[in-house]
């Protein structure tokens, strides 16, 4: 088993005990529901999370499903980014924030580092006496691979999103 998948089977295994711990029953279709979203070590969206929650219960709902991704979400169980028109799911790391850079062109989702929004954060802080809420951010733009390709849509967008060296 890969680093990766041990860290993505103790995330699960925290937010069974989370579910637990905060008096909610684990019933068979919830635990479906976050085992879809656990197994697709990404973002997946509703339609994802449905069809592979109703594999493994054929009489699963596509309301339940909603339902549940709410409730998780409401539980810091799942993290919901919105990708492109549609909002995708993904566990949620109980020990930091959880940051994206959303491609505008190909809609393609990526991690960005917590100490990325640190400085901003201390900007804000020292600048405007506020402090922003930056556990889950989002922010879009376009990314090297579309900003690399010659088109119209992408010569007005930002730069790439390749760090500078």
């Amino acid at each position: 088993m890969s680093s990766s998948d041990q860290a993505t089977r103790q995330i699960h295994e925290r937010a069974v005990e989370s579910l637990r711990e905060q008096g909610y029953r684990l019933t068979p279709q919830r635990l479906l529901i976050l085992s879809a979203v656990a197994q697709s070590g990404g973002h997946m969206g509703v339609d994802q999370v449905f069809r592979l929650a109703k594999e493994g219960y054929p009489y699963m709902d596509i309301a339940t499903v909603y339902r549940t991704l709410h409730l998780l979400k409401k539980l810091n169980v799942v993290t919901e980014v919105a990708i492109g028109d549609r909002l995708h799911y993904e566990l949620t790391d109980p020990d930091g924030g959880h940051h994206h850079m959303v491609c505008q062109v190909c809609n393609g989702a990526f991690n960005l580092g917590a100490h990325y929004l640190e400085q901003f954060r201390n900007t804000l802080m020292e600048e405007f006496n506020f402090e922003p809420d930056l556990e889950h951010f989002t922010i879009t733009g376009v990314c090297s691979t579309c900003h690399d390709q010659p088109s119209k849509d992408n010569s007005a967008k930002t730069k790439s999103l390749r760090p500078k060296v």
